[in-house]
């Protein structure tokens, strides 16, 4: 069940990168993404960066990744609590 799940957010996320500009005219300017990320593209860019990480993380959810990826990620702050 999981590669099903993975795919359609790998799929989301592949949208998100590929309808930028779809994205950008109907849900407007972000104003953190154009803040940080430039003057013009920013919010476009912003869209693409989205997409990029919601593509990785159904990727991960995909091969059942997800877990190792996350303690690998969240070691720093749980290992004081062992």
């Amino acid at each position: 069940m999981s590669i099903i799940y993975g795919i359609i957010i790998i799929f989301i996320g592949a949208m998100l990168v590929i309808k930028s500009e779809w994205m950008l005219n109907n849900f407007g300017r972000v104003n953190f993404f154009e803040k940080y990320l430039g003057a013009e593209g920013g919010s476009r860019l912003g869209y693409k960066l989205l997409g990029l990480l919601v593509f990785f993380i159904g990727l991960l959810i995909m091969t059942n990744m997800i877990g190792g990826f996350l303690q690998w990620m969240l070691s720093p702050l749980t290992k004081y609590n062992q």
